[in-house]
């Protein structure tokens, strides 16, 4: 097992990377709750075909992304993605060619072939080479804030007003000094046993504990179970039926029929583009995290390999019954925990192969013990930070914009294009100047005119 998943050459050992996995799981695991809650509403697909579709897809390239690629990546079910998926066949019912799930299915299933022939001719790579380091950087402080805001949000600790109107229900009128996001109620048992884990599993890392983040997510969840708290569901374990039953699978419900005239292109090149930016920079973030990416040969072939297993896994859930399979962020909560190898992965992936067996406790990990180790995730990403020269405007503010808007605007995709846009725009004019220290890869000449046709004819929705 060292030698196969190199353990001491990267400075980890197997227990570590066991924690590092069970880890990450738990820190995903509630895509088993919401996937199929999302893709299963207003009619769509069967909820639980979808849980299945999302323990499958999850757990099989998970391992896949650990054995072929020795990256400490999971990949499920994208968030956001798949809600696209579901409000695009909803709004279609409305039309004169409305698109079904099987359909919405194949334009998955062929934006991952997309993916897997850009990751064959080697087009994806080359964006590691061409994005300046500035902003690679950039992309993990930006992914950690964006994980931060998903931690916040989901424990309630953090609220967004909509039209003067709060989470829960409270009228603020927005004046002009004030935020749309506000503090939650501190009345809420999630929100408190959210800072609960954020104080256990800050104590625990000030104390140098192994482990922190797992240990803080399961003293949490066991916290939760006591009456009077009640955050740990314990009646979704009575009347449950523990055995999974596959002939429920919608294996290959794609229908390739009229593509062309319902407006799915449009639909694909949405999940091309999202799901394109979305990887790289989870992949890029991830590694850089972890360390991965110090030898930039190495890391190319590395993050190259992994493009490759995220391609064909966008196929490959597509094919099971699920949206855009992608690598998740969350990965970055067991490389802080100090994963480093693809066993961390398989870890991962087993867990989930094993939750169609256990699905009730899985389902277990309340909200508040997740929520707040994304937000310690958070922390943990925003050192690459100290690695950005600000005081360089050509790398500065494209960075900040990056940064900025990963978060803000709740979409990695839309960081990494302000980013691109602003940075070939500034580098062009530095060089015109006569500052020659900014190089503007071929390649992002490219992405620059695909980023502004975007914007321009799918529009910032899309």
């Amino acid at each position: 097992m060292d030698r196969f998943f190199k353990l001491k050459e990267l400075g980890t050992n197997v227990r570590t990377e066991i924690m590092a996995g069970l880890t990450t799981f738990m820190t995903m695991a509630y895509i088993l709750a919401v996937n199929p809650g999302i893709l299963g509403g207003e009619g769509l697909l069967d909820p639980y075909a979808v849980f299945l579709a999302t323990a499958l897809s999850a757990g099989i390239f998970t391992i896949a992304m650990g054995l072929f690629v020795n990256f400490p990546v999971a990949l499920a079910p994208g968030m956001g993605l798949n809600a696209f998926f579901a409000t695009t066949v909803i709004a279609s019912k409305a039309t004169d060619t409305p698109i079904s799930p099987s359909m919405g299915l194949a334009a998955v299933f062929i934006s991952g072939v997309i993916f897997l022939i850009l990751t064959i001719t080697q087009i994806r790579q080359l964006l590691i080479v061409a994005i300046p380091d500035s902003l690679k950087h950039a992309i993990t402080v930006g992914i950690g804030l964006f994980i931060a805001i998903i931690g916040l949000k989901n424990s309630g600790l953090m609220t967004i007003a909509v039209d003067g109107v709060t989470a829960d229900g409270k009228y603020q009128e927005l004046l002009s000094f004030q935020s749309i996001i506000h503090m939650g109620s501190l009345e809420n048992a999630t929100v408190y046993m959210t800072l609960a884990g954020l104080a256990i599993t800050g104590v625990l890392m000030v104390l140098k504990v192994r482990g922190a983040i797992l240990y803080g997510i399961v003293l949490v969840t066991l916290i939760g179970m006591i009456p009077g708290i009640d955050i740990t569901n314990l009646d979704s374990l009575k009347g449950q039926d523990w055995a999974p039953q596959f002939d429920k699978l919608n294996f290959w419900d794609l229908d390739f029929k009229d593509l062309f005239s319902t407006g799915l292109l449009t639909a694909i090149a949405t999940f091309t583009f999202v799901e394109l930016f979305d990887t790289f920079g989870t992949l890029v973030g991830t590694a850089n995290r972890a360390g991965l990416l110090k030898n930039a040969e190495e890391g190319k072939k590395r993050v190259g390999k992994a493009m490759f297993v995220d391609a064909v896994a966008v196929s490959g859930g597509a094919m099971l019954g699920t949206s855009t399979v992608t690598a998740y962020v969350e990965s970055s909560s067991g490389v802080a925990e100090g994963g480093r190898t693809g066993l961390t992965a398989v870890t991962t992936g087993v867990a989930f192969l094993l939750a169609l067996f256990i699905a009730p406790i899985a389902l277990l990990v309340p909200s508040a013990a997740t929520s707040a180790a994304l937000i310690i995730v958070g922390v943990l990403m925003l050192q690459s930070i100290k690695e950005i020269d600000f005081s360089d405007y050509v790398v500065g503010i494209p960075a900040f914009l990056t940064i900025a808007l990963m978060p803000f605007t709740y979409n990695i995709a839309n960081g990494i294009s302000f980013g691109i846009v602003s940075y070939v725009l500034l580098a062009c004019v530095a060089n015109l100047a006569g500052d020659k220290k900014h190089r503007i890869h071929w390649l992002m000449w490219i992405v620059f005119i695909i980023v502004i046709a975007r914007y321009a004819f799918v529009g910032s929705q899309g």
